[in-house]
């Protein structure tokens, strides 16, 4: 699953043998603590994602779904404050924006 955030994007996908942890992974050094402060992030692990950590299950659905409970916003994009931010997943909106017109 891939969950973009105003402040955080995030993969989270669970590991053969994993039942009650899911592995949270990052490109982006921060975006794992933005949404799990007290994860043990790990680097440079040889993979694609630069940055991972392991997270309970149940923690993870309770943080994700208090984020679907606080949502106030009519409109993503802008909630997106980093410019550096905004521009990348704009990047990904304009990709699916693509796709849709197919």
């Amino acid at each position: 699953m891939w969950l973009f955030t105003s402040k955080s994007f995030i993969s989270i996908v669970q590991k053969p043998g994993d039942t009650d942890l899911l592995t949270v992974r990052a490109r982006i050094k921060g975006d794992i603590e933005n949404m799990f402060p007290d994860a043990k992030v790990e680097a440079n692990k040889g993979t694609d994602y630069k940055y991972r950590a392991k997270v309970p299950r149940e923690l993870v659905a309770k943080v994700v779904g208090d984020q679907v409970m606080g949502l106030g916003y009519s409109n993503f994009k802008s909630t997106v404050k980093q410019n550096w931010r905004h521009e990348a997943y704009m990047d990904v909106w304009s990709a699916m924006y693509a796709v849709q017109g197919r």
